[in-house]
């Protein structure tokens, strides 16, 4: 048996995207759904011309309600689940070559994310968007796939810039919402305390992030989740934004050994020392030499591209430009020399 593939993607009003999501996948899959979920642009005519199936559904404010239905009308063997704004980078002959594979298991691909802060920047995680033909979604907001199956890590890259500026303030609110009702039915669901904390943390509303991460924190188990340790990291940028340092130092001193192998753990950690030591300039020569463990564990620790919400270059030219910097700002210019020229970073321009 040849089994069937099948795009699949709820959409509204992603005229400016969904044309460059359809022609990235469309020569490696059989079918391609799009369910579009009450567009006024002319993201239904586009979808249609790039040789998609459109179908449509009256939205509900519920991610799952919308997904499931969509699951459904596709009704292929394996079904590769994406948004519109996403698009295949690599990984076309993986996909081709689930046509000979049992659909026994579900597969995760690698998702880089754009987001600006000053500059572009990538950050990587995996998710689980290879379902077999069963599968299906539970939860309003940030829906996850329920099954019992084994995951397997698939060697396909997905881009990602939902998370470009523009594209937030598009979007503002609508997730928050979304979240706020889910929880005012599941309380103690940390995994949605924790996707609130993340929503506003993207808009800079750092006083609730805070409050989202810390109510996820009192919940039971929490820490043994895969996705704890960037809780802790969005938690300690927030807290340092908030100017609590104290309450943030504790809190990291306290997780050292559970988020010790997250780069993007210690590269917050030494942003966090570091405005420390910009507050109270008195303190300086004391946490210096702190920073610059952090940055160093982080080139230790490398790149983490497996742990979620990993951005990119902590591990590695991120973490060695700001070493860089603060050893040049203690007088060891040679040593900062050296390290720009081990991770093929350009030097400072001089004024």
């Amino acid at each position: 048996m040849v089994a069937t593939l099948c795009l699949v993607v709820i959409a509204r009003d992603e005229a400016a995207h969904i044309e460059r999501l359809l022609r990235s996948v469309a020569p490696f899959v059989d079918r391609m759904l799009v369910l579009d979920t009450g567009s006024v642009d002319a993201t239904p005519a586009l979808a249609a011309a790039c040789g998609a199936q459109v179908e449509h559904f009256t939205w509900v404010n519920d991610f799952s309600a919308a997904r499931n239905r969509a699951l459904e009308l596709a009704n292929a063997d394996w079904h590769l689940v994406l948004d519109a704004d996403e698009w295949l980078i690599d990984g076309g002959e993986v996909l081709r070559g689930l046509r000979q594979q049992t659909p026994d298991f579900v597969g995760s691909l690698a998702l880089e994310d754009q987001f600006f802060d000053g500059e572009l920047r990538h950050s990587q995680g995996r998710l689980s968007r290879v379902l077999p033909g069963a599968v299906r979604y539970a939860g309003s907001i940030h829906e996850q796939p329920q099954h019992e199956l084994p995951v397997r890590n698939l060697a396909i890259r997905v881009g990602h810039d939902g998370y470009l500026p523009e594209r937030l303030a598009a979007k503002r609110g609508r997730n928050r919402v979304l979240l706020e009702q889910a929880l005012a039915t599941a309380p103690d669901d940390a995994y949605l305390s924790y996707q609130l904390g993340k929503d506003a943390d993207v808009y800079e509303a750092y006083e609730a992030a805070e409050a989202a991460f810390a109510r996820a924190a009192k919940q039971p188990d929490v820490e043994a989740h895969d996705w704890w340790p960037d809780l802790m990291v969005r938690r300690l940028f927030a807290l340092k934004k908030l100017k609590r340092h104290e309450q943030a130092m504790n809190l990291a001193e306290l997780q050292l050994q559970r988020c010790g192998e997250s780069p993007d753990f210690f590269f917050v950690l030494g942003d966090l020392l570091l405005d420390c030591a910009a507050e109270a300039p008195e303190q300086a020569s004391g946490l210096v030499p702190m920073i610059e463990q952090a940055w160093l564990r982080c080139l230790e620790l490398g790149e983490r591209p497996d742990l979620p919400g990993a951005v990119a270059g902590r591990g590695s030219r991120l973490a060695a430009h700001n070493l860089a910097l603060l050893l040049e700002g203690t007088g060891r210019a040679v040593e900062a020399q050296q390290l720009r020229a081990d991770f093929g970073l350009a030097s400072p321009s001089k004024v």
